[in-house]
Protein backbone atom coordinates (compact mmCIF):
# COMPACT_ATOMS: atom_id res chain seq x y z
CA UNK A 1 0.00 0.00 0.00
CA UNK A 2 1.49 3.33 -0.99
CA UNK A 3 1.60 6.22 1.48
CA UNK A 4 -1.20 8.21 -0.20
CA UNK A 5 -3.54 5.22 -0.04
CA UNK A 6 -2.51 4.49 3.54
CA UNK A 7 -3.17 8.09 4.56
CA UNK A 8 -6.64 7.97 2.97
CA UNK A 9 -7.37 4.83 4.96
CA UNK A 10 -6.00 6.34 8.19
CA UNK A 11 -8.08 9.50 7.81
CA UNK A 12 -11.27 7.42 7.56
CA UNK A 13 -10.19 5.34 10.53
CA UNK A 14 -9.42 8.40 12.66
CA UNK A 15 -12.79 9.95 11.87
CA UNK A 16 -14.60 6.75 12.82
CA UNK A 17 -12.51 6.46 15.98
CA UNK A 18 -13.34 10.04 16.98
CA UNK A 19 -17.05 9.38 16.43
CA UNK A 20 -16.90 6.30 18.67
CA UNK A 21 -15.09 8.21 21.41
CA UNK A 22 -17.49 11.11 21.10
CA UNK A 23 -20.44 8.82 21.75
CA UNK A 24 -18.72 7.30 24.77
CA UNK A 25 -17.84 10.76 26.07
CA UNK A 26 -21.48 11.86 25.76
CA UNK A 27 -22.61 8.81 27.75
CA UNK A 28 -20.15 9.62 30.53
CA UNK A 29 -21.11 13.28 30.45
CA UNK A 30 -24.69 12.23 31.17
CA UNK A 31 -23.52 10.01 34.03
CA UNK A 32 -21.48 12.88 35.49
CA UNK A 33 -24.57 15.10 35.32
CA UNK A 34 -26.63 12.38 37.01
CA UNK A 35 -24.34 12.40 40.04
CA UNK A 36 -24.32 16.17 40.23
CA UNK A 37 -21.11 17.04 38.36
CA UNK A 38 -22.54 19.56 35.91
CA UNK A 39 -19.24 21.35 35.29
CA UNK A 40 -17.54 18.02 34.62
CA UNK A 41 -20.32 17.25 32.14
CA UNK A 42 -19.80 20.60 30.45
CA UNK A 43 -16.05 20.00 30.15
CA UNK A 44 -16.62 16.57 28.63
CA UNK A 45 -19.13 17.99 26.15
CA UNK A 46 -16.58 20.64 25.14
CA UNK A 47 -14.18 17.80 24.42
CA UNK A 48 -16.87 16.17 22.26
CA UNK A 49 -17.13 19.40 20.24
CA UNK A 50 -13.37 19.46 19.80
CA UNK A 51 -13.45 15.86 18.53
CA UNK A 52 -16.20 16.86 16.12
CA UNK A 53 -14.09 19.77 14.87
CA UNK A 54 -11.07 17.49 14.50
CA UNK A 55 -13.15 15.01 12.50
CA UNK A 56 -14.39 17.79 10.23
CA UNK A 57 -10.79 18.85 9.58
CA UNK A 58 -9.78 15.26 8.90
CA UNK A 59 -12.75 14.92 6.54
CA UNK A 60 -11.66 17.98 4.58
CA UNK A 61 -8.15 16.56 4.39
CA UNK A 62 -9.57 13.29 3.09
CA UNK A 63 -11.67 15.10 0.48
CA UNK A 64 -8.66 17.09 -0.71
CA UNK A 65 -6.55 13.98 -0.91
CA UNK A 66 -9.24 12.25 -2.97
CA UNK A 67 -9.55 15.23 -5.35
CA UNK A 68 -5.77 15.45 -5.77
CA UNK A 69 -5.73 11.74 -6.57
CA UNK A 70 -8.26 11.94 -9.41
Amino acid sequence: MEDREKLQHLLAHWIEHNDEHGQEFREWADKARDFGEVEVRDDILRAVEQLKNASESLGRASDRLAVDNS
